[in-house]
């Protein structure tokens, strides 16, 4: 049975579990975040310079998967977003790899792991206010926290890799 039980179509289930990785069972907000990461290293290596377009169009996309349909799987999850809901954490992880690919499209594979690790960790632990962003209410609040957590988990990155030539310079 359906984890929206008939409130949400089978493209909108779909599109919110960004093609089935939200239903993954174990740790599907992880595996939902991985898209952006997978993409931002294929195509670092294939053609760089499409690396910003792919993030920003899967950052939009996340967002507006979420604002659309968030309200629907809210009310299907008895008040709760389901854990297969992953598309505001592709938003969320797409803005990460947005802001390093502008910063550093040379740095493939340090980078990511630092993007995919400090976004995570941020989603995970919702510091100050992503937790408050998250109460708003309908899709805004599917996204926002995410979003926020995306937006601290960048600014870390940047002052990371700014300050550790070392590793990724």
């Amino acid at each position: 049975m359906s984890v929206y039980k008939g409130i949400m179509t089978k493209k909108a289930e779909l599109l919110t579990s960004c093609f089935g990785l939200g239903r993954i069972s174990v740790a599907p907000g992880t595996f939902g975040s991985l898209v952006p990461v997978v993409l931002y290293q294929v195509l670092g290596y294939l053609w760089p310079e499409a690396n910003p377009w792919v993030m920003g169009l899967l950052l939009i996309f996340g967002v507006w998967v979420s604002l659309q349909y968030g309200p629907a799987a809210i009310a299907a999850g008895g008040g709760t977003l389901p854990e297969s809901f992953v598309a505001d954490k592709l938003a969320g992880q797409a803005l990460v790899m947005f802001v390093i690919t502008l910063f550093w499209p040379e740095q493939i594979c340090n980078s990511m792991a630092l993007g995919f690790a400090l976004y995570r960790g941020f989603d995970i632990f919702l510091p100050w206010p992503c937790g408050r962003l998250g109460k708003l209410s309908g899709g805004l609040g599917v996204a926002a926290d995410d979003l926020m957590a995306g937006a601290y988990a960048a600014i870390v990155a940047v002052i990371v890799i700014n300050t550790m030539p070392v590793c990724f310079g």
